[in-house]
């Protein structure tokens, strides 16, 4: 058995069970015949296969009052759960849904074990339960409780789609890991992390971080002429105001005013907007690695700043109405705030601490 299992890649209690399965019972015991197996087989494997949500009314209503998140009171008088409208393939409205009442598949699969201890026809796992969500013919649930899971998405993402998202761009780029060491212990002033903070209509804000500081500087990326109005054409620039071009310019003309041994390196993610790296690297003399693919930790401190951005600037509005004007006043409410990871101290107070340092040690040296 154990060598069966081993050439089938599979344990041996799920080959037992398989062979339990499909055995006749002859006197009380199993005794395995091939011909009474490969019948069970067959007809086990038989399609279309009537889904278990579709057969068992019961089980199908428990589902749905827990996905809905129907509420009842203790003298057992339900009320409707969250208001979801449904509108073509998309959901609509989804700050209606009431998190603390809708459950999970999961959790209701779970759940069904200590509710219905005895009854084996009271059993679903949560793959069933997304597959009668989101597989067209399933039908067994009605389609708009999608809009009630977690993730709230109308059609599930392929995991291949996601997987081809590459950029070709990232071709001769260098990757986090080869970062040299002394950028991720923060030892060293001048290495910063950077990505756009997306707003209405294609808005958006550029954010510079640096990581020893956490000193905060934002790029205006206006909207370029004739956007809206322009019907956009195909590798044509970005008129949204940040394309490649867009901002590869802002950040060297930001990050350019600095001193160069306070623009040392740039980490961004893998977007397109930073098409332009090779270009950006000769302009401002930075050094440019990339985050691997869904892999927001790696720029730790500019997420964390983003999320401090979002009070000012909060999503679901247009970004493109703020100058930079008040960009610029935005960073400096930001830098001067106390922060806990620098000893209570503001990150503008700890750059210029940094400054000084670096001048007395000038001074010094000449001298």
């Amino acid at each position: 058995m154990r060598a069966i299992a081993r050439k089938l890649g599979r344990s041996p209690s799920t080959i037992s069970r398989e062979i339990r399965r499909n055995s006749a019972t002859r006197g009380g015991e199993f005794d395995y015949r091939a011909i009474a197996a490969q019948w069970h087989a067959d007809r086990a494997a038989k399609r279309p296969k009537a889904g278990k949500l579709a057969v068992n009314l019961a089980l199908r209503d428990y589902v749905q009052d827990r996905l809905s998140g129907l509420i009842a009171t203790p003298d057992g008088i339900a009320f409707d759960g969250p208001v979801v409208v449904w509108k073509a393939r998309r959901a609509v409205h989804r700050q209606s849904r009431r998190w603390s009442s809708a459950w999970s598949p999961e959790q209701i699969s779970q759940r069904l074990k200590v509710d219905f201890p005895g009854d084996p026809t009271m059993r679903i796992s949560h793959e069933a339960i997304y597959q009668a969500l989101y597989i067209q013919g399933r039908g067994a649930l009605r389609r708009e409780l999608s809009a009630c899971l977690r993730s709230g998405r109308a059609l599930r993402l392929p995991r291949e789609r996601s997987r081809s998202r590459g950029k070709t761009f990232i071709t001769d780029a260098l990757m986090i890991s080869d970062r040299p060491a002394e950028i991720g212990d923060r030892a060293v002033p001048g290495h910063w992390e950077g990505d756009l903070i997306l707003g209405l209509g294609s808005s958006a804000i550029g954010t510079l971080v640096e990581r020893t500081t956490r000193f905060t500087m934002l790029l205006h990326l206006p909207r370029m002429e004739g956007h809206g109005t322009t019907k956009s054409v195909r590798n044509g620039p970005a008129l949204a105001g940040h394309g490649a071009e867009a901002v590869r310019d802002a950040i060297a003309g930001t990050i350019g005013s600095l001193p160069a041994h306070l623009r040392r390196s740039l980490t961004w993610d893998q977007g397109a907007e930073m098409a332009q790296h090779a270009q950006l690297r000769i302009d401002t003399g930075l050094e440019i690695y990339f985050c691997d693919p869904q892999s927001p930790w790696q720029r730790g401190s500019n997420e964390n700043t983003n999320g401090l951005l979002r009070q000012y600037f909060p999503k679901g509005t247009d970004l493109s109405q703020h100058g930079a004007e008040e960009l610029s006043a935005v960073a400096h409410a930001l830098n001067t705030r106390p922060r806990k990871t620098l000893g209570w101290q503001s990150p503008a107070e700890a750059l210029d601490r940094l400054l000084k340092q670096d001048m007395i040690v000038g001074v010094a040296t000449t001298g």
